[in-house]
């Protein structure tokens, strides 16, 4: 629980007597220093070895990366909003200092921080903020390369609703635009199940229902008299059914996911495609797209799931570039659920790799919804399963055509972001940025390019066999 002193001994919150000498930092941001006599022994005291920022509309984190494990208590103070955290066992240096520096004008809780050391040992931080927040303040022990974590998630008051963020944003237009002309399938690959012939296009389909609005024209009247016929009402206009599809850009903030030879580092390349996929898809007519992250920050795997749902997405797809040991590991890939374990050794350790992220990214585990994860795991059926094999192989035929497969078939695996009991789900591995070539592939914009056409074109291919029903999810 954290403590609230009735009267907090702080020169850091306005209006406090006892003031200590300030720096002005940035024209704006103020931090408090004391005389060197009061500073803790750099033997017993913590140092500060990064700190960093990721604001995002949904919340933002505020990481403090340090060589020991921190205690931190924390307490709001309204009118103005301000967050106070202090932090025992920690020494003030020049690292921890530069937090100031690090918050942007841009922040959408943030208004600046101060630091500074509180009392011997004890390093106090106020954050200024622009609205009410609900803080989360947790330690995260080492893990892939990072050493302790004192992390700060600052949530708004009224979470964000995905579904009017993504109406909000969305720049598809009412009017729909012309459906593109059938093309052949390509060559099916080695290996991979057959999905048939291309049938009609669904989407196009929902575009030629809306373009038929109003009454039928009349028939020609007979020669002869008839009877007269029962009056009718005259139908109305048919509404268009709007085809929403979840893109999920794997890792983010404080996960980079897999780094290749040069220092590219996946969360990036993968955001890139999402979005040059999510400007394609909505090009299409009735689709809409939501992305789970539209820049650089962590969500949770569960989180990423409980937004698609949250939208009623009719698909949900997550993009990612493998990573291998070995560099000499190449080809795309594309994976579904599996209730039954992995269909291969490198699929289970990729699953397990990419579960991993919650790990890596940081969750805290004193607010994470562990039912839902169950609920979600036991709901997850043989019917999602099926459809996202559908989807599956329509998206890897087409990847094939532009990049080698790493298999021809769909892999399976318990990937913990696909378990969405009620909606057709594939993570696709656009290639290994882990080798060299694939790397550079990666990177060039013509190959991003060509991958968000493969993966449209998979997508429409899915919907000419499989058209979207009704909304009727579960909640």
């Amino acid at each position: 629980m954290p403590r609230t002193p009735a009267l907090p001994p702080d020169s850091l919150i306005p209006g406090s007597p006892k003031r200590r000498t300030a720096l002005k930092a940035g024209g704006t941001l103020l931090l408090s220093v004391v005389a060197p006599a009061l500073l803790p022994s750099s033997a017993s005291a913590a140092q500060i070895m990064a700190v960093r920022v990721w604001p995002a509309d949904e919340y933002t984190r505020v990481t403090l990366e340090n060589d020991g494990d921190l205690k931190a208590s924390h307490f709001m103070v309204p009118d103005p909003p301000r967050l106070v955290v202090d932090i025992e066992g920690l020494a003030l240096n020049e690292t921890l200092k530069s937090l100031v520096a690090k918050v942007e004008s841009n922040d959408p809780y943030i208004k600046q921080v101060r630091v500074g050391q509180n009392r011997p040992n004890v390093v106090r931080l106020v954050f200024d903020l622009k609205e009410e927040v609900k803080p989360q303040v947790f330690n995260l022990a080492p893990v892939a390369g990072y050493r302790h974590r004192l992390i700060f998630d600052l949530y708004p008051t009224r979470p964000v609703d995905s579904l009017a963020a993504m109406i909000a944003k969305e720049n598809w237009s009412a009017t729909p635009a012309p459906a593109a002309p059938a093309t052949p399938a390509p060559p099916v690959q080695p290996g991979e199940p057959t999905v048939g012939q291309a049938g009609p296009d669904a989407i196009a389909k929902l575009e030629a229902d809306a373009a038929r609005a109003g009454p039928t024209p009349a028939a020609p009247q007979p020669t002869t008299p008839q009877p007269p016929a029962a009056s009718k009402p005259a139908p109305g206009p048919k509404v268009a059914r709007m085809v929403t599809i979840a893109l999920d850009p794997g890792h983010g903030g404080e996960d980079p996911g897999a780094t290749g030879a040069t220092g590219t580092h996946e969360k990036d390349i993968v955001l890139e495609i999402a979005k040059r996929l999510k400007a394609k898809l909505e090009a299409l007519p009735n689709t809409r797209v939501m992305l789970t992250r539209d820049a650089d920050f962590f969500v949770p795997l569960g989180k990423r799931v409980e937004k698609a749902r949250n939208v009623q997405a009719d698909l949900f797809v997550s993009i990612h570039a493998d990573a291998f040991v070995q560099p000499t590991a190449r080809g795309s890939s594309v994976f579904v659920l599996s209730e039954k374990g992995a269909s291969s050794t490198a699929a289970r350790w990729l699953a397990d790799d990419q579960n991993k992220a919650d790990l890596i990214g940081g969750v805290n585990l004193g607010s994470h919804d562990k039912q839902l994860a169950s609920v979600l795991f036991d709901l997850s059926t043989t019917a999602q399963i099926n459809d996202s094999m559908k989807l599956g192989k329509a998206v890897l035929s087409e990847i094939g055509g532009i990049n080698r497969l790493h298999k021809g078939a769909v892999e399976q695996a318990g990937f913990a972001v696909l378990k969405a009991p009620d909606i057709p789900s594939i993570l696709v591995e656009t290639a290994f940025i882990s080798n060299p070539e694939e790397e550079a592939k990666l990177k060039d914009s013509g190959y991003k390019d060509q991958l968000a056409d493969a993966i449209t074109k998979g997508i429409k291919r899915y919907f000419a066999y499989n058209p979207p029903l009704a909304k009727s999810r579960m909640t």
